[in-house]
């Protein structure tokens, strides 16, 4: 049995606070009252139950990015004009954080001290997230830490506050959570309740998502600079690894291991640090499988750019291998690092016993994802395998990449981190001496990889970067990695799918039997067996190409894109609503200003 997280009731805030100056003031006997809340420890948990539902992002395998796209690119995508200034909402909500610090303020009524820690802990470790999801979205943001009520003027429309500011009261928080929170794994022995160790993952994230972002946007905000912050990511991480009870996930079976754990019904507790309960008794469900399998859910695709990045089987660079521009799927696909073929559709892949192969009908780009699909479904939005918030290997990818970033990064560092993920999957170990003697063409590239990174450490960097791609596929970590290492370009990079040198037959699994087809424009279409897909090349019912009749698939061709703002897009934009009503208490001096070119 999963262990549910779920909130089934949640008390109403902004209950009717009565006087008691006159005889037939009657506190109500039938009703919870706001006076009679927050004295028990059953009343704290469900008062906080909400902060785990609310604030993680419970589905981010849909997010497009340079490495996977839709059929309709998102705005952050496409940037320029697609990118507006919204009149509302935009993420500039406060909701969670009224909860969190209605707690706060209440919390010592219950008599069970140990509890008040606790959920305190708890509470304040949910406050950092929330201002780590702020931070990271806008910046400059006002700290508020005590609950605000409509009439105070004053504290609602005040100038935000700076962005080292937040940080460091975000610091103060997550270190009396890491203090203060639970160091046992969650009961049952599932990942669904948050202990000092899921605080020192969050403390891992965010000190890394800062130290980097001052690093590469060359900022200095005063106070503390980016080494101070990615040497409390490593700190954070280094703790976690080696003090927590959690370790990479493994069977000894590195062909299935990878896609097993993320399709797997119930959270693994030895990799998950803190996971979102899906069950069906509860109605609670994801669409991992329409997404991968219903045209209407998008048509998602891995880009071939980031298919590129998939090392071989004997360590070496795919984009090092003679012919890899024009290799076509069958040929591409081996020898492949095994956690590609886990996860896009592939020679051999099965979902409830029934063969599956790329399909660019139901992908942009031909690569169909299959991660987070379970086995035993067949509808939409009906998947219930739990999904990772925070799992041990991106723990050990930040602590390398902190290292790394601070020139301080050793091989034995490697060994405890990217090796041990790399083991999973029987993948040859990173060496930093033979990455830093010559760093990689691909990644390097101005094309295709990070022309920004330099430095001693640049060959490691970049193969620490090509892990966390791999690893963390679909995980919800790319747009935000893209805005940290100022690599916007990355969005500027062509967007293309399977390479296709003309009409013609092919195997997509190698057992020498045709599986698609395509045929020129203007041409008869053959006559094919119903199993076998067949595509006119260059119309939009079919697939289009890069080079005409020949190239690489290109469904976006035409389609506005690649616009990315330097000196805008890191960053989004406040609402408008907001902005106005601030001026409105004070139109010589707005309190609340926009984001840099919004």
């Amino acid at each position: 049995m999963k262990k549910y997280i779920y909130v089934i009731s949640s008390v109403l805030f902004g209950m009717s606070l009565s006087g008691c100056n006159d005889a037939l003031d009657l506190t109500p006997k039938d009703k919870v009252t706001e006076a009679d809340y927050f004295t028990t420890v059953e009343d704290l948990k469900l008062f906080t139950n909400p902060y785990y539902n609310n604030i993680p992002t419970k589905v981010y395998y849909d997010e497009q990015n340079d490495h996977l796209v839709q059929k309709t690119l998102s705005n952050e995508l496409r940037g320029g004009t697609f990118r507006t200034v919204p009149d509302e909402g935009g993420g500039w909500s406060w909701t969670d954080l009224r909860r969190i610090n209605s707690l706060l303020a209440r919390v010592d009524r219950c008599p069970d001290k140990a509890a008040v820690v606790e959920y305190t802990a708890l509470s304040r470790m949910f406050r950092a997230y929330f201002y780590f999801e702020k931070v990271k979205r806008f910046g400059d943001v006002p700290w508020y830490d005590t609950e605000i009520g409509s009439s105070d003027i004053d504290l609602l429309y005040r100038p935000r506050d700076s962005r080292e500011y937040v940080m460091q009261k975000m610091l103060e928080d997550i270190d009396y959570a890491i203090e203060n929170m639970p160091d046992h794994k969650a009961q049952e022995n599932v990942p669904f309740r948050a202990t000092k160790w899921t605080a020192l993952a969050l403390k891992s994230r965010f000190c890394l998502f800062e130290g980097t972002f001052r690093k590469y946007h060359g900022i200095s905000l005063g106070g503390h600079d980016w080494q101070y912050y990615l040497e409390q990511a490593a700190d954070a991480s280094y703790k976690l690894i080696n003090e927590g009870p959690y370790k990479i996930y493994t069977t000894g079976d590195p062909k299935m291991d990878y896609r097993n754990m993320f399709r797997a019904e119930v959270a693994n507790s030895d990799e998950y640090i803190l996971a979102i309960s899906y069950d069906i008794a509860t109605s609670q469900f994801h669409d991992a499988y329409g997404f991968s399998f219903a045209p209407a859910r998008g048509m998602p695709g891995y880009t071939r750019k980031f298919v590129n990045t998939y090392l071989m089987t004997d360590g070496t660079a795919f984009t090092d291998h003679p012919g890899w521009q024009e290799m076509t799927f069958v040929d591409e696909m081996k020898n492949r690092d095994p956690r590609l073929s886990q996860s896009i559709r592939s020679a051999g892949y099965t979902h409830n016993g029934k063969l599956y192969l790329p399909n660019p009908s139901e992908s942009t780009t031909g690569y169909n994802p299959i991660k987070f699909v379970p086995d035993g479904v067949s509808r939409n939005d009906y998947c219930t395998n739990d999904v990772p918030i925070f799992r041990i290997a991106e723990t050990m990818l930040n602590y390398a990449e902190a290292k790394a970033e601070l020139g301080t990064l050793t091989q034995s560092d490697l060994d405890m981190t990217v090796n041990k993920i790399r083991d999973r999957v029987g993948m040859p170990h990173l060496n930093m001496v033979t990455a830093n003697a010559s760093p990689d063409r691909y990644l390097s590239s101005a094309e295709t990889g990070y022309p920004n990174v330099e430095g001693s450490n640049k060959g490691v960097i970049l193969e620490i970067r090509r892990e966390r791609g791999v690893e963390l596929a679909q995980e919800g970590f790319r747009w935000a990695d893209i805005r940290r290492w100022k690599a916007g370009y990355c969005f500027d990079q062509e967007i293309t799918g399977m390479y296709f040198p003309g009409a013609g037959e092919y195997d997509l699994d190698g057992d020498g039997k045709t599986d698609i087809v395509l045929y020129a424009n203007g041409t008869s279409k053959p006559t094919v067996s119903d199993d076998v897909q067949v595509y006119e090349i260059g119309t939009d019912d079919g697939v289009k190409l890069t080079d005409g009749n020949r190239g690489y698939i290109n469904y976006h061709e035409g389609m506005p894109k690649y616009d990315f703002n330097e000196g805008r897009d890191y960053l989004y934009p406040i609402p408008l609503y907001d902005i106005n009503l601030a001026k409105s208490f004070n139109p010589s001096d707005p309190p609340l200003t926009q984001n840099p070119g919004w």
